[in-house]
């Protein structure tokens, strides 16, 4: 009789930890955007310099955002390759693969010699493209792997609750690296900085990496994905199945996502760039006159206000809004399980649309009205965002989950994501300083997903494990 016990004990499957499902699931999308606010924050204090010091200024800055846009580009052909191997291979190993990636780029940006290095010149920008672009390679399958790796080990019922672990990697992030850059600038002279204080957040990116990779060579195959192995539904070509018989929600999951990110990037990127620039024309000249670097008469001339706080003034808000982000990332979740992924984002997505209008009446009430703005804008993010890790793969069977929602999720970044910030900085500058028609592009984005939306299918109760093409 005592022998029954040992047999169902070693009969019985590995399972992943919550714990070891919480840090391997999390830790990469923190390092996504520990490294997206890194690069940004480097692109404008000194990558222009550093790596493009024989041209203007304009120049060299516009250089530097080109090679930052790399990463969207390589992102859609990151979403198929791993896709690719996280739907026939399998979710462990491609997870590992994208972080080990990704972690040995960002590693390198800060071991990279600048052009201001004798005979560096054309290398220094060149191979800070191809770390740029085996990065956005990296990140094109890192948020579907995690998003997978936490609602494939899921109890039942909690799938929405436990598809937020990697969501939190957002906020995490932007506070890790801005709060490293705070540190740094108020513990560094800005020549330190300049000379070798840049380096420091990208390399420290090693030690998440290092924790990240330990958690995921520890993990078993997922249970969903194990049973299409077990029952030989593995794709050969996981991509060209996916195209052909779930095409629908390929272009439903890229607008579903559309307001989530626009509404990110305009609450990141362009608060910041609105938020301190200089108030008034005089402000702006001194400005530029305390740097060595005078505007000249055209710079003058197509001048646009901002608001004029320093940049540590803003961000130490921006961080404050970013709290609220992670607080409601993690209750989206049990919204999400309650009343269901769609009905939920109904709800939310209709809440953005009523944000852009708020644009105006919020940044002109001063400083409480803008933290009340930042404060309200992170929220509707956190609710937006949380339920994303959940819904995208519950739209696409299991044996192409990984394809279908990496290339939905990465298609809407450029969508989204890499226009967002320019198209938001031309609003701006085409309404002379004002942020109403920004507010209307966040509305509109917001109509366009609302539009998805009531296209789609509830997802809760579908069979997550059983599900195949």
């Amino acid at each position: 009789m005592s022998s029954s016990p040992k047999t169902a004990t070693a009969e019985t499957p590995p399972v992943n930890s919550r714990g070891r499902v919480i840090i391997a699931s999390l830790i990469g999308t923190t390092i996504e955007f520990y490294d997206f606010y890194v690069y940004a924050t480097a692109a404008v204090l000194v990558f222009p310099a550093l790596f493009f010091p024989t041209a203007d200024a304009a120049t060299a800055l516009l250089s530097s955002f080109a090679i930052f846009g790399v990463a969207f580009i390589a992102r859609p052909l990151g979403s198929i390759v791993f896709g690719h191997f996280g739907d026939k291979v399998g979710r462990k190993g491609t997870l590992v693969a994208s972080l080990l990636t990704m972690g040995v780029s960002t590693f390198l940006i800060g071991c990279l010699p600048t052009a201001l290095v004798p005979g560096w010149a054309f290398w220094a920008p060149a191979l800070l493209v191809v770390m740029r672009f085996m990065q956005g390679l990296a990140l094109g399958g890192e948020w579907s792997g995690a998003a997978l790796l936490a609602t494939e080990n899921a109890p039942a019922g909690k799938r929405a609750i436990w598809g937020t672990f990697p969501q939190l990697g957002a906020p995490i992030g932007f506070i890790l690296a801005n709060g490293i850059f705070l540190a740094l600038s108020f513990g560094l002279t800005t020549e330190q900085f300049q000379s070798w204080g840049w380096r420091i957040p990208f390399l420290l990116s090693a030690v998440m990496v290092i924790v990240g990779l330990y958690v995921r060579l520890k993990l078993v195959e997922t249970p969903a994905f194990q049973k299409v192995i077990d029952q030989g539904e593995v794709s050969k070509l996981p991509v060209g199945r996916v195209f052909k018989t779930s095409w629908r929600p390929l272009i439903l999951g890229t607008f579903v996502m559309l307001a989530t990110y626009v509404l990110f990037y305009l609450m990141t990127t362009f608060t910041l760039s609105y938020g301190t620039t200089p108030a008034t024309i005089e402000a702006a000249k001194a400005a530029a006159v305390a740097k060595g670097k005078p505007m000249t008469a055209d710079a003058i001339a197509s001048w646009v206000p901002g608001l004029g706080y320093t940049r540590n003034e803003f961000l130490i808000m921006l961080i404050i809004g970013v709290v609220f982000f992670g607080i409601f990332t993690l209750v989206s979740g049990p919204l999400a399980e309650k009343y269901g992924r769609r009905k939920s984002l109904l709800w939310i997505t209709g809440g953005i649309a009523v944000f852009g209008f708020l644009f105006v009446p919020l940044f002109g009430a001063g400083t409480a009205g803008v933290m009340a703005l930042l404060i309200l804008g992170f929220t509707l993010m956190g609710l937006t965002f949380g339920p994303m890790g959940a819904l995208l793969p519950e739209m696409f069977p299991t044996n192409v989950r990984y394809t279908g929602s990496a290339i939905s999720y990465n298609m809407s970044s450029i969508l989204g994501a890499a226009v967002a910030p320019f198209i938001a900085v031309a609003l701006w500058q085409a309404a002379d300083g004002s942020p109403v028609l920004v507010g209307i592009y966040l509305t509109s984005m917001a109509v366009l997903t609302l539009i998805a939306l009531f296209l789609m299918k509830e997802t809760r109760d579908l069979d997550y494990n059983s599900n195949v093409s």
